[in-house]
């Protein structure tokens, strides 16, 4: 009997600090950079262009949305700080930019 109860003391250990590994390594960055002074407007959008600007204007964006499963949308490649999403339906996305070493990855709802 002592011997199950030792086996599960064991058992629950082994599990729990695989959890403990995985919520200290939650808030670690990927190696990326932040895009320093990130805006995206109008969000909500209900016109068919947002406008997207950082610290860096001059440095051209790569810009993929995504829908909620996941699948790419639009990409496109800016130099100035608007985008045409008039291609997108009502809902939400997830809008991924790249600009230089730095990425971000934000939440975009269509009206």
């Amino acid at each position: 009997m002592a011997k199950k109860y030792f086996y599960i003391t064991v058992l629950f250990l082994f599990l729990f600090s695989f959890g403990a590994v995985a919520q200290e390594n939650k808030g670690i960055a990927s190696g990326k950079e932040a895009i320093e002074g990130l805006n995206i407007y109008p969000n909500p959008a209900s016109a068919d262009r947002i406008y997207i600007t950082t610290a860096k204007p001059a440095q051209s964006k790569e810009v993929e949305i995504f829908d909620v499963l996941g699948k790419k949308i639009l990409q496109a490649t800016l130099t100035s700080k608007e985008l045409n999403i008039s291609g997108l339906t009502p809902g939400v996305y997830i809008i991924k930019i790249k600009e230089g070493d730095a990425t971000a990855t934000r939440k975009l709802i269509v009206k």
